[in-house]
């Protein structure tokens, strides 16, 4: 698959995002329109994942630690055929399977764990990747974490033990688009230079514009090469990238767009594309 589709599929991606947050009215834009050619480039390109058979147990792992961005993952999921494209418009409603946060009690194909509490979806990980090569597999795992999450403590944990293991089959992928809830990730608390804290843990990093399709899959097939200790990619990216009143915009961290946004969105979103 080469990049004009992928950039087509990330529009598709990109619009299933602000459609369904616009129908429930709650939820979390900003990293989901962050994360989508991070998600799109691995999905369709780099993870071994049969949409037909999703929980094959040859498959790779994909945990997203940042859960509050599931609209992406569900996106993702329903361009995969894993959900029918219809099901989007339930995120969070009483009883439907995409909640706010994914939850694996509901049996969603492509959800492997419940996650929301940010600063442990790495350490989920780090388990998955130790267990996987006890039992001398070859199943990678990756992780999507955010940029404000790396200020937990946790994180710091999972990380240095994922070195100690020599963890070489799991790739951690942090979404730095600068901003948290509160405003900026500098002023909240500081988390750079990423790459040589996670260098200094003994981590292989690599460092990519998140937009751009080239760089994203030659850091996925770069991390697949390294042997003998965990990988990082530090994705640079834009906070609700796509649609101009979201870019940059702590604000839109975690709400919904309006009827007439949502419009105004898909148009630019369109734009964009042709």
């Amino acid at each position: 698959m080469d990049n004009a589709d992928l950039k087509i599929i990330s529009a598709c991606v990109r619009k299933d995002i602000i459609k369904m947050l616009g129908l429930s009215g709650s939820g979390h834009p900003g990293g989901s329109l962050s994360s989508v050619e991070l998600l799109v480039s691995l999905y369709f390109k780099h993870l071994k994942f049969n949409p037909k058979k999703p929980f094959d147990p040859s498959r790779d792992y994909f945990v997203l630690s940042k859960g509050h961005v599931c609209p992406v993952l569900y996106a993702v999921l329903a361009q995969l055929e894993c959900i029918d494209a219809d099901e989007l418009c339930t995120l969070r409603q009483a009883g439907s399977r995409l909640q706010g946060h994914p939850a694996k009690d509901k049996e969603l194909p492509g959800i492997e764990i419940s996650t929301g509490s940010l600063g442990y979806g790495l350490s989920i990980g780090v388990g998955i990747a130790a267990g996987v090569k006890q039992l001398k597999k070859e199943n990678r795992v990756f992780v999507l974490m955010g940029d404000g999450e790396q200020q937990e403590g946790s994180v710091w944990e999972a990380a240095m033990s994922a070195a100690h293991l020599k963890l070489d089959n799991l790739c951690a992928i942090i979404d730095d688009n600068s901003l948290q809830i509160d405003g900026q990730t500098q002023d909240i608390m500081n988390i750079a230079p990423l790459a040589e804290k996670y260098a200094s843990f003994g981590w292989h990093t690599i460092e990519i514009d998140g937009h751009n399709l080239d760089e994203i899959s030659a850091a996925y097939a770069q991390a697949e090469t390294v042997k003998g200790k965990p990988s990082a990619i530090i994705a640079k990216t834009v906070k609700g990238k796509g649609v101009s009143f979201m870019e940059n915009q702590s604000s839109w961290h975690g709400k919904a767009p309006s009827k007439e946004q949502v419009e105004q969105a898909i148009q630019e979103i369109d734009a964009a594309v042709k």
